[in-house]
């Protein structure tokens, strides 16, 4: 009887959607994740925007995650700052480029669990053209089965990046140097 308790109990954890890799679809087109950004205009006050379009997937296996992965596609056309006519200043040649350059790019390289569900994702993101490792440091948010019968996983994570490392050479003063960049995804299992 023990024996057959063991078996079991070693099936359900092997068979456990959670003790499984598994690849995911970021959910984009339910509203279910999001590419914020913010600078500081001048100094005085922060301006936020967000990129409507992106897609992506990720593989995540919470038994071995240095094997997980994540890429993400951005439409930099898509930016949105609640603001038309600045908006189509950012997509033009002074910031984005979108004639030129139009998507941004993040393939990981690294997935690493540091603890507490805290994971620091190392991968080449490339923006303007350019192409630069970055790390975004993230959080499990949590994952189970959804009201529809499918199986849902979300992260969020946060990341600064220079202007100037990525070819884009405005100069809104001392203080406006850097976009801080904060992602909240959540995937559809396949």
């Amino acid at each position: 009887m023990k024996k057959v308790l063991v078996a079991a109990t070693l099936a359900s954890l092997l068979l456990s959607p959670l003790s499984q890799a598994a690849d995911y679809i970021i959910d984009d087109k339910g509203g279910h994740a999001s590419i914020n950004f913010k600078i500081k205009h001048l100094g005085y006050s922060w301006l936020t925007g967000r990129f409507d379009n992106f897609n992506g997937k990720f593989s995540y296996d919470p038994t071995n995650i240095d094997a997980s992965t994540i890429e993400v596609a951005i439409d930099t056309n898509s930016i949105n700052s609640n603001h038309g006519e600045r908006d189509k200043h950012l997509r033009g040649g002074d910031y984005l480029n979108v004639a030129k350059f139009s998507d941004a790019k993040f393939v990981s390289s690294s997935i690493t669990d540091i603890g507490n569900d805290k994971l620091l994702v190392k991968g080449l993101f490339t923006l303007h053209g350019v192409s630069k490792e970055i790390t975004i440091d993230a959080v499990k948010i949590g994952e189970g089965q959804d009201p529809w019968g499918g199986y849902r996983a979300g992260f969020s994570g946060t990341t600064k990046i220079g202007l100037k490392d990525f070819g884009i050479n405005a100069n809104l003063g001392p203080t406006s140097t850097h976009v801080e960049i904060s992602l909240h995804i959540e995937g559809v299992k396949k």
